[in-house]
């Protein structure tokens, strides 16, 4: 396990349970008592969380924003997309995250990637990205939605203008062959509609769950994306659906 994972992995744990023993997390994370106390210092030193004897708890309130918004459904599938998705990114390159689990996942695939430039309109993202001397960060502007941790509307979409990305990589709640892609906020939609407009490649990644659905809010048609990336557990019609609407879709 990389020490991205781990760290995001002893987050978590932090956040369902308010603490972490660092026994019982380097038997979870099989990976030695040393190893999770480096991390643990890694994450203090962040001021992410506090250590004591055995372990560590909270500090403060910046370890609840990357932890609010978990992914809880298909996680591994999540993963695995996400090291798909981040092996089309070039060193130097300016890209784009919205907001959702796994565009979370992206990022944190991407954490050690040098010379990024990365743009998002999305929190719990940047507060994972900004502790990274590697990379540049850009957040948006606009009105912060409590249920995703995105910044959305005329403000964000106004920050935009003007910039250019090389890739951007967008969430959605649902990809289907009539409606395209879907989200469940009209709002989010306008957002992530921007963000695409200001990028020369757009790539989807949608786990399996999404493929087929269709969600309140329009974001784009099939035409304004370059590829999907997915889990194989994506119900092979619905794929082949996308296909011959012309999508490149990846399975991983």
């Amino acid at each position: 396990m990389q020490q991205a994972e781990r760290l995001g992995a002893i987050m978590e744990r932090l956040s369902l349970d308010g603490s972490v023993n660092v026994v019982e997390i380097a038997r979870e994370l099989e990976v030695s008592s040393a190893t999770v106390r480096r991390d643990l210092r890694l994450l203090e030193n962040q001021r992410l969380l506090g250590r004591i004897h055995g372990g560590a708890v909270p500090q403060g309130v910046l370890y609840e924003l990357p932890l609010r918004y978990k992914s809880t459904r298909q996680p591994e599938q999540k993963r695995r997309i996400a090291r798909e998705a981040a092996t089309r990114v070039v060193d130097g390159w300016a890209i784009g995250l919205t907001g959702g689990t796994t565009t979370t996942e992206v990022a944190r695939a991407l954490v050690d990637r040098p010379r990024l430039t990365v743009v998002t309109n999305a929190l719990n993202i940047a507060s994972e990205i900004a502790v990274r001397p590697n990379l540049k960060l850009v957040v948006t502007g606009g009105v912060a939605r409590a249920e995703s941790y995105e910044l959305v509307g005329p403000i964000a979409e106004a920050s935009l203008e003007g910039l250019n990305l090389d890739m951007v990589f967008l969430s959605v709640d649902g990809i289907s062959p009539d409606a395209g892609l879907t989200t469940h906020h009209e709002i989010e939609a306008g957002t992530d509609r921007a963000l695409i407009d200001r990028a020369s490649r757009v790539t989807v990644v949608a786990d399996s769950s999404k493929i087929g659905k269709v969600a309140f809010a329009r974001i784009c048609q099939l035409g304004d994306i370059d590829e999907l990336i997915t889990d194989d557990g994506a119900d092979r019609a619905s794929v082949a659906a996308l296909e011959d609407r012309g999508v490149t879709v990846t399975t991983v």
